[in-house]
Formats: C-alpha cells, sequence, structure tokens
C-alpha cells in the first residue's frame, strides 16, 4: 500500500467513530460478556462480532477507503485493566480479521478497500514515569503483531498524548518489521488539546520535529480532542513544513456534556466544509472523522474525495533538534544556535559535584540557569570514573525530559548510556557522538541506534591516525563519515552535524599555530559540498591556557571568524561569549593575529 500513490489524485477517506457508532446499538453488558467487561469495547470482536461488523459495514457503505480496527486499546496494557491482558495479541489478531474480511467485501478493482490497525495511546504515560520504555515497547510489539497477523494493510499509532508513546510504538513497530521481515505503513497521530499543545505541553512543530525523521512513518497528522474549526492554525502548519502527506480526523466539533454523556453537535455538511478547505486550500491528503462523527459525516467526505483534488503543497522544511515542548532549529539567522556547556562532568566541577552528591533537582536548575542565559540547547554528559553513567544519565535524563525546554545534546562514549538517554527524552535528541577512530566500530553502534529513537548526530573529524589537523584531512574524513552514514546506515546528510575540531592556540606549540586557521576553512570546504550537512565546534578549546579574560576575547573573536565561514553551531558558556563591538580594538587585533597565525617574532642571533 503506498500511501503517497494513492491520494496524488484525491484525498484518501478514512472512517468515523467507533464508539459513536457502537453506542447507536444500545449494548448491553451481556454483549460485552458480562458487567465485569461493560464498555470494554475491544472485547466486543469476541463478545459480539457482530456490532464490530455493523460498524465497519456502516463506514464502508458510506464509501470510506480505510476502516479502523476495534483494538484501540487492544494493548495489553489497557486491556489489564479488565483482567484481559493475556488476550492482547488474539483480540488484535481477531479484530484485524474482522475488519479485512468485511473490506474485502466491499473492495473493488476500481474502489480497493483498506484496513488501518488501531493503536490507541493506553492509558500510560512514559514521561511522567508512569511506565518504562521496554514494557510499553513490549505491549505494543504484541498487539502490532496481532493487527498484523489479522491482516491489516498499515498501522495508525493515533491519540498520542506524550510523544515518547508514540516512541515506544514505532520502537516496537520497528522490531516487529524486522522480525516479521515485512513492512506496512504507519500514520503518526497526535492529539492537541483545546490549549493549543499535546496533554504534555509539546507544540505542533515538536511533535513533526521529533517524529519526521522515522522513515517507517508514512503519514503525519492529528486526531480527536477537537474539531476541525480549531485545528486550522496546526493544520495550516503542518501543510507549510511536514515533509510527510498529511493526515486530520477531527472530532465533531468540540463535546457538550448533556445528561452526562458527551455530544457533538457539527453536523456532516459543516465537516465536509472545513475538509474542503482543508484538502483544497492547505493539501491535506488523508481525511475521516474521530469522536462524535458518523456514517453521514463519512458519505459527506466520500462525495467531496471524488471532486477535489490535495492543493500541491510547498513545503519549507527546517532541520531541527526539540525537547518535549518546542522546537529549535539546528541553523539560526543570526547564527550560531547556542549550545550550553556547563551540564558537562569534563567540563564543570559545579556540574560534577552535583552528579557526586547526587542533588538532581540542582542539577535540573543548573540547566535551566544556561537557558536563561540564553542557550538554545544544552549538552549533557554524566561520565565519572567509578560510577554507574547509565543509572546517572536515567536519573538525569527523565527529570529534564519534563523540565528542560530546550533539546538535549547526549555527550556519551557509551552506547548503553546513549540508549537510555534516548529511550527517556520525548523530543528529538543530537547525539554527542561519532568519529573513525577504530574504522567503522563506533558508527556501527551509535547509528542504528540515532535511526531507530530519531536522533541527530554530531560526527567528529577523526579517523584511524588520530584528530585531523589540516583542512584537508578534515574534508576528507567528512566525506567517509557522509559516505558510510548515508549509504549504509541510511542517514540524512541533514542528520549529521560536523565538528572540525578546536585545537589550543595558547600553548606555544608550533604543531598548533595554524589550527585555528585550519578549523575554520574545513568549516568553509564542508558547507560548499555539503550544504544540508550543519557544523558545530566545542568553541573553549580554542583558548585552553589562557586567563580568563584573555579567553573570552579569543573566543568571541574565534567563533566570529567561525561563523562567517559557516559554522551553525557552538558548544560554549553563552555568557562568557562577548560581542565584537565590546572588545577593545587591540584585543581584536592580537586574538585576530592568533586566529590567522600572523603573529610576528624577532630572534635574536647568538654572538
Amino acid at each position: 500500500m503506498d500511501i503517497a500513490q494513492l491520494t496524488r489524485e484525491r484525498p484518501l477517506v478514512f472512517d468515523g467513530a467507533t464508539g459513536t457508532n457502537l453506542q447507536t446499538q444500545d449494548l448491553t453488558p451481556d454483549d460485552f460478556g458480562g458487567e465485569a467487561l461493560a464498555g470494554c469495547n475491544e472485547y466486543l470482536v469476541r463478545s459480539k462480532p457482530s456490532a464490530v461488523e455493523r460498524v465497519h459495514s456502516d463506514y464502508l457503505e458510506a464509501g470510506a477507503d480505510v476502516i479502523e480496527t476495534d483494538t484501540f486499546g487492544s494493548a495489553s496494557i489497557v486491556l489489564a485493566e479488565y483482567g484481559l491482558e493475556a488476550l492482547a495479541y488474539e483480540l488484535s489478531k481477531e479484530g484485524a480479521a474482522i475488519a479485512k474480511r468485511m473490506a474485502l467485501q466491499f473492495s473493488t478493482k476500481a474502489k480497493p478497500r483498506f484496513v488501518a490497525g488501531s493503536i490507541g495511546p493506553t492509558t500510560k504515560l512514559p514521561s511522567l514515569g508512569h511506565i518504562g520504555f521496554d514494557v510499553m515497547r513490549d505491549s505494543f510489539y504484541e498487539q502490532m503483531a496481532g493487527l498484523l497477523d489479522g491482516g491489516a494493510d498499515l498501522f495508525i499509532i493515533e491519540t498520542c498524548q506524550d510523544l515518547l508513546q508514540m516512541k515506544c510504538a514505532l520502537a516496537a513497530a520497528q522490531d516487529l518489521f524486522l522480525d516479521k521481515r515485512t513492512r506496512l505503513p504507519i500514520i503518526a497521530s497526535v492529539t492537541i488539546e483545546t490549549m493549543g499543545t499535546m496533554l504534555m505541553g509539546t507544540e505542533i512543530a515538536a511533535a513533526l520535529t521529533a517524529l519526521e525523521p522515522y522513515d517507517i512513518i508514512s503519514a503525519i497528522g492529528m486526531n480527536c480532542a477537537t474539531g476541525p474549526k480549531e485545528m486550522e492554525e496546526n493544520v495550516r502548519f503542518l501543510t507549510q513544513t511536514s515533509p510527510k502527506p498529511i493526515f486530520i480526523m477531527p472530532n465533531a466539533g468540540l463535546p457538550e456534556n448533556i445528561g452526562g454523556q458527551a455530544h457533538y453537535h457539527l453536523t456532516p455538511e459543516e465537516l465536509e466544509k472545513y475538509m474542503t478547505h482543508f484538502v483544497g486550500d492547505l493539501g491535506v491528503s488523508i481525511i475521516g472523522g474521530c469522536c462524535g462523527t458518523t456514517k453521514e459525516h463519512i458519505k459527506h467526505l466520500s462525495t467531496l474525495a471524488e471532486r477535489i483534488t490535495p492543493h500541491a503543497r510547498t513545503i519549507d522544511w527546517t532541520p531541527s533538534a526539540s525537547s518535549i515542548y518546542s522546537s529549535v532549529p539546528m541553523h539560526v539567522d543570526p547564527a550560531p544556535v547556542i549550545v550550553g556547556e556547563r551540564c558537562n562532568t569534563n567540563g564543570s566541577k559545579k556540574f560534577r559535584d552535583l552528579l557526586l552528591n547526587e542533588d538532581w533537582d540542582a542539577a535540573v536548575s543548573m540547566a535551566k540557569e544556561q537557558i536563561k542565559e540564553g542557550s538554545h540547547m544544552l549538552d549533557l554528559c554524566v561520565a565519572y570514573v567509578g560510577r554507574d553513567e547509565v543509572r546517572d544519565m536515567r536519573e538525569v535524563i527523565s527529570r529534564m525530559n519534563t523540565a528542560v525546554t530546550v533539546p538535549l545534546v547526549i555527550d556519551s562514549t557509551e552506547y548503553p548510556v546513549i540508549e537510555v538517554a534516548l529511550k527517556h527524552y520525548a523530543g528529538r535528541a543530537i547525539v554527542n557522538s561519532i568519529n573513525m577512530e577504530d574504522g567503522e566500530e563506533r558508527m556501527a553502534h551509535v547509528l542504528p541506534l540515532c535511526k531507530k529513537y530519531g536522533a541527530a548526530v554530531i560526527a567528529l573529524t577523526i579517523d584511524e591516525d588520530g584528530m585531523a589537523k589540516t583542512r584537508e584531512k578534515k574534508f576528507e574524513i567528512a566525506e567517509r563519515i557522509i559516505d558510510i552514514s548515508v549509504n549504509k546506515y541510511g542517514m540524512r546528510e541533514e542528520d549529521l552535524i560536523f565538528d572540525t575540531l578546536t585545537f589550543t592556540l595558547g600553548s606555544g606549540d608550533n604543531e598548533f599555530r595554524k589550527a585555528g586557521i585550519e578549523t575554520i576553512e574545513a568549516i568553509r570546504m564542508i558547507k560548499a559540498a555539503h550544504p544540508q550537512c550543519r557544523t558545530i565546534l566545542g568553541v573553549s578549546n580554542i583558548s585552553f591556557g589562557l586567563n580568563p579574560h584573555s579567553r573570552h576575547v579569543l573566543n568571541s573573536v574565534f567563533l566570529n571568524h567561525a561563523i562567517e565561514a559557516g559554522l551553525d553551531m557552538a558548544i560554549v558558556h553563552a555568557a562568557k561569549i562577548m560581542p565584537l563591538h565590546k572588545i577593545d580594538e587591540r584585543g581584536r587585533e592580537l586574538a585576530n593575529e592568533i586566529v590567522f597565525d600572523a603573529r610576528r617574532f624577532e630572534y635574536l642571533e647568538a654572538a
């Protein structure tokens, strides 16, 4: 099933609300298998399959191209509330089989029908510590295995409230596809509440940034919570920025509580009007109905789909990283993106002492201080000899996930530490780093993790001969890393951030006199040949060994020249970078002489 191909000429139409349709059937507790199971719609595939068949037939008769399985809550996490967790695989498979049978009955050569395996968010929020990543991933895996074996044509991971929920589900899908040696299209759909964000406070831009890197996702969109009116601005954002097709499935307006029941008042004609705008003007290519929508709503959408072509979208996509809350581009004007360096045990005694004292709250406060100072992202390293780095990373990042508003750069040499960080981080992280010191060994471990969890990665210009010192060698290593990362591990050039390395200019060592200019020119070469790649430097190394004031001056002048060469990002202490106009003329002159090796020395010959 090729979603992009199917939606080229007309929008694809999903069905309407399963629960709304079931409510019209006046089901009794006996239909559910008894009082203890009343309300467990997923068990109806076994206790009263005819009710589920009626839901499907109603929407198929209304013209839906895709019907969703009655498995929204068939993960063991949800079924455990009814004591049915052991049936998760079976109920998922039976739900998919019923839908597949009905879809085949209505399919024709001119209008094939498809089955979407419905995967809801469960009742747990991993970002709040309700459940562990692996436990949730295993539950989704079991559910998805049943849906796949039952005949689903695609998966829809829907009504997502926490991006970490979505990451658990996507990890499960990746593992399932690998195990089964197959692959289905996936639609990833988040829920934006009436306050304009997801339940965890996630903006739509952050959700798109976190999900876009996953190549197993075929379409991205929104469903539930609100009607189409409340969705419009977020729909507009997605259609203008998402490289993937857009899926929109609104409720039939905002619900009104009448006699303890939710009532939805958006008419089929009103839904059609909004969707005409979304498809014809904005370019939405997959539409359907969520809570409160009936077969009449879907009939109107089906009629609409026969007479409208999705508007051709002009996409303005910017590669970014994100926290659970907001998205930050990996290039800003004016540059650079500032990556705060102080939450690093290798460079900050204060942060190291907090780690040793296990003062986690103070460590988070230190992160927040850097944001106030102007950092756009934060480097995070918890490595310390003799301590359990995996445990420390889990303790720190699980707190920073919901407490820190900017994206994190995960800084570690240990693969298990990187993975535990990515499992506890809802946003899109950057991993620091890969290199070719041992050939492909490090890349072979780190890049699959970046692919699995949607992360970008910093690449250092180091190979088997050590740290590259000349511009030509730095560029040569970057070319090797790009070739292997893209062609062997499936990364994109926009996922790669190159660090051309900084060496101290204050040591007096002749070997490093040209280190500054070589680093700057290497940036220029990489950006010219690979404009989609990003560049980054740990600026402070350039001035190591000098007094504090001299360090601030040299760092600031060097950074300015690197930006002119194309530097996108800088790992620095934001508060210690000085605007050039605040540095006296002589200070700038001396710093330039050091950076460009323009120093003049006079020697007295021996008598």
